[in-house]
């Protein structure tokens, strides 16, 4: 007789610098590899996880969304232990912090409507002892003014080939940029970007160039300039991958963040 099986979404959080990055690989350790090894442990039969984006090494992720299938009979028997249990054989630098039952055609990756980033910038004079794996340590003064007017002109639909690694296989370099907030919070300056999609290395591709502008190596108008040359040469150079965090996964009925607190439903 067959499994019953049960799709859920499941949050993760993890420290990217515990991790190289979330897929699975074969000699290195990734978050996609250590949570599934977990719920095989579980399940006893391989799990196979899906996610709203990819992390790259050093990577964190505040709120990835997920999806797997699981053994229905033990889940609905206690979705808050079956939660628990899970995060209790979890190693430090990675948790589930939300988790519910979805359809089972619900898809963590095609269903995602909106993918969030925010990269962190220490923006002080001397580096932080406490939080340096936490930020890009940046001790020139950022003119975030000229940053601002610079990140306008890469809103709404374009080719972001000027921003894309040359290592990226997606199909189509036009992606839906629909937002780019920059704010300061005491020493540390905070860019969150939001789009459809995002191209491999695109957003520390534009952080990296958006820095360039800050510190008036650039003018905000060369921003449209490197966007319409589709030559990735002309813009900034990559930001470190330590800065940058993955936020939320937006979906018609929820998004990752709504879930976190979570323990099934």
């Amino acid at each position: 007789m067959e499994t019953e099986l049960q799709r859920i979404a499941m949050v993760a959080e993890f420290d990217g610098s515990q991790f190289h990055g979330w897929q699975r690989q074969e000699n290195a350790i990734s978050a996609q590899a250590v949570l599934e090894d977990v719920l095989a442990g579980i399940e006893q039969q391989p799990v196979k996880l899906t996610a709203a984006g990819r992390t790259d090494a050093g990577v964190h992720a505040e709120a990835l969304l997920i999806h797997a299938d699981v053994d229905a009979a033990r889940w609905l028997r206690s979705p808050r232990a079956y939660t628990q249990g899970v995060n209790r054989l979890l190693p430090d630098g990675i948790c589930v912090s939300g988790v519910r039952s979805v359809a089972e055609n619900f898809h963590a990756r095609f269903d995602c409507l909106e993918r969030r980033y925010r990269y962190q910038i220490w923006n002080r004079t001397t580096p932080s002892a406490i939080h340096r794996w936490r930020h890009w340590w940046m001790p020139r003064r950022l003119d975030l003014d000229a940053m601002r007017e610079a990140s306008g002109y890469l809103l709404g639909r374009h080719d972001f080939t000027a921003f894309r690694a040359s290592g990226c296989q997606a199909s189509s370099p036009l992606r839906e940029l629909r937002h780019i907030g920059i704010e300061q919070h005491g020493w540390e300056i905070h860019i969150d970007i939001h789009a459809n999609a995002f191209l491999y290395h695109m957003v520390r591709n534009i952080v990296g160039t958006l820095v360039a502008v800050g510190t008036h190596r650039w003018s905000p108008v060369q921003m449209q300039e490197i966007l319409n040359s589709r030559d990735r040469t002309l813009a900034g150079a990559t930001a470190p991958a330590h800065g940058l965090y993955f936020t939320d996964a937006l979906y018609d009925a929820f998004s990752a963040q709504e879930m976190v607190g979570e323990e099934g439903q």
